[in-house]
C-alpha cells in the first residue's frame, strides 16, 4: 500500500511540472494585481497559496482595490469559484467510493482548471496521491510566481509594471477566444459583456452602484439571460465528454 501511494506520488510530481511552470508565469501577472490592490508580499503569497485560483483570485484583488465591501467580496468569490463545485462532482465518481472524507477534502483544497484536467483523464480510479503530487509541486509555483510579481511591482518602473499587468488580461482572453471563435452565441455574449460593462461605468445612472456590486450584477444577470436563452443541449454535452 505503501509503495502504492508512492508511485502515484511521484507520478503526481512529475506531472505537475508543466503545471507548476504555467502557473509560475501567470501568477507573476497576479501578484502585480495584487500589488496594486495594495497588498504587501507576504499576503498575496499566502493567498496564492491557500486559494490557487486565479480567476477568484484576480477578482478579489480587484474588488479590494475597488475598495468593495466584505460582502461582495463574498457573493463574487462564490459565483467565480463556482465551477469547482462541478468539478468535484466529476472527481467524486473517479475515487473509491470508500475514500475517506478527509482525502476528499484535501483533494477538493486543490482542484484547479489544470489539475482537475489532468486527474480527469486518469484511467481507472484516482489516486488521492496523485492529486497530492501535482499539487506539491504546483502550488510553490503559483505562490513564488504572485511573490515575484508583487516584488517586480515594488522595483519597476510603473509604466512597466502597468505593461506586464496585462499578462493576466491575456490569460483570461485565451480562455473565452478559442470558444468564442467557434461558437457565435459564446462571441456574441462576450461582445454584450464588454458593451454592458463600459456602459454601467461610463453612464451617471450607476454612480451610486459601487464596482463591486456592478461585477456580481452583470455576472449574474448576463449568465442568468443566457442559460435560459442558449440553453446546453446534455445530450450534446455528454457526447462531447
Amino acid at each position: 500500500m505503501l509503495s502504492d501511494r508512492r508511485k502515484w506520488f511521484v507520478k503526481g510530481l512529475r506531472d505537475g511540472i508543466p503545471i507548476m511552470l504555467g502557473y509560475f508565469a501567470v501568477s507573476i501577472a497576479l501578484g502585480i494585481a495584487a500589488k496594486n490592490a495594495g497588498m504587501t508580499a507576504a499576503q498575496a503569497t499566502v493567498a496564492s497559496a491557500l486559494i490557487m485560483a486565479s480567476a477568484g483570485q484576480y477578482i478579489g484583488f480587484t474588488l479590494i482595490a475597488a475598495g468593495a465591501s466584505l460582502a461582495e467580496v463574498i457573493v463574487m468569490e462564490a459565483i467565480a469559484n463556482a465551477r469547482y463545485l462541478l468539478m468535484s462532482t466529476a472527481l467524486s465518481q473517479k475515487v473509491d467510493p470508500a475514500l475517506p472524507l478527509r482525502h476528499r477534502m484535501l483533494m477538493g483544497l486543490w482542484i484547479t482548471d489544470e489539475i482537475f484536467g489532468v486527474s480527469v483523464s486518469v484511467e481507472g480510479r484516482l489516486n488521492p496521491y496523485y492529486v497530492y503530487g501535482m499539487a506539491a509541486v504546483a502550488t510553490p509555483g503559483w505562490a513564488l510566481g504572485t511573490l515575484m510579481g508583487v516584488v517586480l511591482g515594488n522595483v519597476l518602473p510603473v509604466r512597466v509594471v502597468s505593461a506586464l499587468s496585462v499578462g493576466l488580461y491575456g490569460m483570461f482572453m485565451s480562455i473565452f477566444v478559442p470558444p468564442a471563435r467557434k461558437n457565435p452565441v459564446i462571441a456574441g455574449l462576450v461582445i454584450i459583456s464588454f458593451a454592458l460593462s463600459w456602459a454601467v461605468s461610463a453612464l451617471p445612472w450607476f454612480d451610486g452602484i459601487s464596482s463591486g456590486m456592478k461585477i456580481i450584477l452583470l455576472t449574474v444577470c448576463i449568465s442568468l439571460v443566457a442559460a435560459i436563452a442558449f440553453p446546453v443541449d446534455g445530450k450534446e454535452d455528454r457526447h462531447a465528454a
